[in-house]
């Protein structure tokens, strides 16, 4: 082959790798967006998680078309709503499974047909996604039962013989609810606190901790000296137990999501804490990473978690004496929002006025 020769054929295979480079530049224009949740027996999807998805898909894809769908705690249904989605043609699948097993062939499948899956609050341990976003589950479980842990010692609530906390855990289908109940024990096995019983909450329902509550109540009665529950629907459900049993004041109870009735609980003093993590950070997130995997790009991980590329968010705790700075001067919630009817008086005495 002569000099020229080559450079001809230098330059066509030059030619070549900028248009297979431009072809290779995807655009996310157009694209549909899948966002499936798992329950509605906490109100966050509906009021957060999805409006935070839409409003940051909105800014960053205005043309995208983004698909709701909510499982209400159906594993089948979740499915049905997942192949639902592929079928619409959509590009990448945000999902909070409601059975994080199950969703493994979900991922899998998806893959296949050259769909993006980001798991979504609840890793999805069995099937490798290509993106998982949360707030820190584990952290999460450590900081309420170290906070409930700290209050009983200040309080100089000492654990007699036969007395201790109950420990009150999420969905036995959740891998989120595993890694909350992993962290629930780091920060209470050695804190001096027996685990009087403990229960794996099925579907996260509220009534079900209620119920199963009033049981450990009916059998350990005074003996019970605080609750670790591991959301503010199972906190909820364990407040009404102690209520409907005549306590006055209760144990100190503990919670997560910071919802507007637990954060009414708080101020009324029957819930001791929660956990600010406003949904809309995680969704605008999940957006983000829609979006670049829709351009074909590779979003940076600051983790990884399950042999998955993971964005893990940093909790916090909330109590009666930083709900103010940490919900009313952030703008998580309003004064107007929580300091109604009978809770007026306990937002006096926080410092929070309309």
């Amino acid at each position: 082959m002569t000099k020229h020769s080559w450079k001809t054929t230098g330059l066509a295979m030059l030619a070549l790798s900028l248009v297979s480079g431009t072809a290779l530049a995807q655009s996310a224009d157009g694209a549909t967006v899948a966002f499936l949740m798992p329950d509605q027996a906490s109100t966050r999807y509906e009021e957060h998680d999805y409006p935070g998805f839409k409003a940051e898909m909105e800014k960053l894809c205005a043309t995208c078309k983004v698909l709701y769908q909510n499982a209400d705690a159906d594993a089948a249904r979740q499915q049905q709503q997942f192949n639902s989605m592929i079928t619409q043609g959509a590009k990448v699948i945000v999902i909070d499974p409601v059975d994080s097993t199950a969703a493994t062939s979900l991922v899998k499948q998806a893959q296949a047909q050259g769909v993006k899956v980001i798991a979504y609050d609840r890793p999805i341990p069995k099937a490798k996604a290509d993106f998982y976003v949360s707030f820190d589950n584990e952290a999460i479980g450590k900081s309420i039962a170290e906070s409930l842990v700290k209050h009983l010692k200040d309080k100089g609530v000492k654990a007699g013989e036969g007395t201790g906390v109950l420990q009150i855990n999420g969905s036995p289908t959740d891998a989120a609810a595993g890694l909350i109940k992993k962290g629930i024990h780091a920060g209470l096995d050695k804190s001096g606190y027996p685990i009087l019983a403990e229960y794996d909450t099925p579907e996260w329902a509220p009534p079900k901790a209620q119920q199963w509550a009033s049981g450990q109540i009916t059998r350990f009665d005074r003996k019970i000296l605080g609750v670790v529950a591991a959301n503010d629907g199972t906190g909820g459900g364990a407040i009404a137990a102690f209520k409907a049993a005549g306590f006055n004041p209760v144990p100190p109870i503990t919670g997560n999501d910071a919802t507007l009735a637990a954060l009414q609980l708080i101020v009324a003093g029957d819930q001791y804490n929660t956990i600010n993590k406003p949904s809309e950070i995680v969704a605008a997130a999940a957006a983000n990473i829609a979006v670049q995997l829709l351009k074909g790009e590779t979003p940076k991980a600051e983790a990884t978690l399950f042999d998955t590329p993971s964005q893990l968010f940093v909790p916090v705790v909330v109590t009666a004496e930083n709900l103010k700075a940490e919900i009313i001067d952030k703008k998580i919630a309003t004064a107007e929002q929580i300091c109604v009817d009978r809770y007026a008086e306990g937002c006096k005495k926080l410092g929070i006025t309309k």
